[in-house]
């Protein structure tokens, strides 16, 4: 039997170098996809309300009245979409600083940090970009992260990392952080957490709502002559069903762009690691880096740990899960995945690119 051609292929594909524009191509269809869905999503939240306004809230209206209503709620799409596109533009502009007061970093000289500095300039210019603004945070949690595009963005470190890291597994890092400048996916992992915290803050509102018209009702609020007591129940089911629907619209999609957020950054972590290892040479560099910040987590003061954790985590290069945080945790990894693939797995991938490289 002759052989097929892609037999006669396969030994080329063996002496080819890893293709990274194919890797290169499934990081931009992934952001392609996410960014899609960012932009959907606010609508498909606003038009799940309307539905619901109009199946639950204007029956509700008629009972709470004793009388019809003629009529349909309505939101002009046109105006939404300003609206949607407005506010997603602000975050674009303004997420970045947002972030970077959230951890306390602040924008540095190069008098302040010569060496930080000078290793910025020459990877940024090994990876075409470029050069950022240099912010540090000091904290004793070793990490760092990327904010912005890369015209316009900021890589941040922790004095903790500056302490922990040596020259090599330093530069590993600025490398890895601007990859993501690089490949733009910092800003969009800023946009995309516009959703979550939307929704998070309306879920909190209508809950208090609820446990404010229960404590209301527990201290005898309920209590009324006969007159009174017709609006009074009306008041009730109207307040109840409408925090309870809120509460629940507000969990679902809060739920569904947490769940985008979280594997849209599992995925561009390989995708920087690679990267980095490219810019530097030196993929047992990020791997060690990787392996010294893992170890370094369970010594961190709780307080430090806190204070990054809350949206920001998953731009920063080592994760901050399972550490120390217990049942009190916001999202947990139970039920979704981590913002990061496994260190383990990570330093594995470098282990092995760095041996094909020996």
């Amino acid at each position: 039997m002759s052989p097929s051609i892609a037999d006669l292929l396969r030994p080329l594909r063996a002496l080819a170098p890893p293709n990274r524009l194919d890797r290169d191509q499934r990081l931009r269809l992934r952001m392609a996809i996410a960014t899609g869905l960012v932009i959907a999503l606010p609508f498909a939240f606003v038009y799940a309300f309307v539905f619901l306004i109009n199946a639950v809230g204007l029956p509700l209206l008629e009972w709470a009245n004793e009388r019809p209503y003629t009529g349909e709620f309505y939101v002009d799409p046109v105006l939404l979409t300003v609206v949607v596109l407005v506010g997603l533009a602000v975050q674009y502009r303004y997420g970045p600083r947002t972030v970077l007061r959230s951890v306390g970093g602040r924008r540095v000289s190069p008098d302040e940090y010569p060496e930080l500095h000078a290793a910025v300039t020459r990877l940024a210019a090994q990876a075409d970009v470029p050069k950022p603004d240099v912010a540090v945070a000091r904290t004793e949690l070793p990490n760092a992260f990327a904010v912005g595009t890369p015209g316009n963005g900021t890589v941040v470190v922790t004095t903790a990392l500056l302490e922990a890291l040596d020259d090599d597994e330093r530069d590993a890092v600025v490398a890895h952080e601007l990859a993501h400048l690089a490949n733009r996916d910092a800003s969009l992992m800023t946009v995309a957490w516009v959703l979550p915290t939307v929704t998070y803050y309306l879920a909190v509102l209508a809950f208090y709502v609820l446990y404010g018209l229960f404590r209301f009702l527990s201290v005898g609020g309920g209590s009324g002559g006969n007159r009174d007591g017709r609006a009074l129940a009306v008041g009730i089911v109207v307040i109840t069903v409408s925090a309870v629907l809120t509460l629940t619209v507000s969990a679902m999609f809060w739920f569904g762009s947490v769940l985008i957020h979280r594997v849209l950054s599992r995925y561009r972590e390989y995708a920087a690691d690679g990267a980095a290892a490219e810019i530097t040479g030196s993929p047992a560099a990020l791997a060690s880096a990787l392996e010294t910040l893992d170890e370094s987590m369970p010594a961190v003061p709780e307080r430090d740990l806190r204070e990054f954790d809350g949206g920001a985590e998953a731009l920063y290069v080592a994760p901050l899960e399972s550490r120390a945080f217990g049942d009190e945790e916001l999202v947990s990894t139970d039920v979704f995945p981590e913002t990061h693939p496994p260190t383990r797995e990570r330093v594995r991938r470098l282990r092995e690119r760095a041996g094909e490289a020996a």
